[in-house]
């Protein structure tokens, strides 16, 4: 039985006290001890970010990228061994910024990864700039007349893009967090889960005092997960009440991995090594000169 303290690692994270990437080191190690899923078995990709270095903080096998590439590279592992469980911990800007372009095309693959992105609205590792879901108006060193640019809608740009596992989480609603990263990890497909992320220090007006206020959980409504509108709409939904839960979940839809007859066969990695003649090794590289 695998337990959470089995991803502890000896090293101590350096986030600010209060962050709430602590909430989300916790709800991985513990929604990956909840599925039996040992240190060995998952692959973690980040990007670069304050919460990109969460990898460094458990026992488990790290990989950083560069910034906004992480699910990119992540798809590379996927497709080498889709025998292991493969996860994205990333931040807004390199999620939704750099790197919304590959979130868009591991939407429409459906390819089995979990995206964990951190969104504290803000970018905290280069102090403080507004991010791509940072508030219009927003003040910053780089915006001291406010931000002009228009928030991107994460979840709403996932659910149009054909996204078959939509979710929100809070860190300071631990077990509900834990709950639905259990839930995308059994998830077949891509599966996204946004977590409203604190910085106490670059972005306090949306902060712990902010969220708590106003969050509630959609399980606790008669929210139909299978309602794409309905999902669409609450994805917009933000102010004095803002949901947090699965918005929306589709089954049946094809992942990629099981539409390449390569992988029929089981995993690469596990797969013999089909031996080449000499000579068709040279005829092999006669199509390259």
């Amino acid at each position: 039985m695998v337990t959470r303290q089995d991803f502890d690692s000896p090293e101590l994270p350096t986030w600010c006290k209060g962050c709430g990437n602590y909430g989300i080191l916790n709800a991985i190690k513990m929604a990956l001890a909840e599925q039996n899923l040992a240190p060995h078995q998952v692959v973690i990709f980040t990007g670069i970010g304050c919460g990109s270095k969460l990898p460094h903080y458990m026992k488990v096998t790290g990989f950083h990228t560069i910034h906004g590439r992480s699910l990119a590279v992540a798809t590379g592992a996927r497709l080498a061994n889709h025998g292991l469980k493969i996860m994205t911990v990333h931040g807004d800007g390199d999620g939704y910024g750099m790197g919304l372009s590959h979130m868009l095309h591991a939407i429409r693959r459906n390819i089995g990864i979990v995206d964990i992105v951190q969104n504290n609205r803000v970018y905290g590792l280069t102090k403080g700039q507004y991010s791509p879901t940072s508030d219009a108006g927003m003040v910053t060193p780089t915006s001291p007349e406010g931000a002009i640019d228009r928030p991107v809608p994460p979840l709403a740009l996932a659910i149009a893009a054909g996204a078959t596992f939509v979710a929100r989480g809070y860190p300071a609603e631990l077990r509900h967090l834990v709950w639905l990263i259990g839930e995308a990890l059994q998830h077949p497909g891509y599966a996204l889960v946004d977590v409203l992320q604190p910085c106490v220090t670059f972005n306090r007006a949306s902060a712990y005092d902010f969220y708590n206020s106003r969050v509630y959980k959609l399980e606790e409504t008669d929210h139909d997960v299978r309602d794409k509108t309905a999902a669409w709409e609450l994805a917009y939904q933000w102010g004095e009440r803002i949901p947090i839960g699965i918005f929306y979940r589709v089954e049946g839809v094809p992942t990629y991995e099981e539409q390449i007859p390569a992988l029929q066969a089981g995993p690469l990695v596990k797969q013999p090594l089909q031996k080449l003649r000499p000579e068709q090794v040279k005829e092999l590289l006669a199509e390259y000169i």
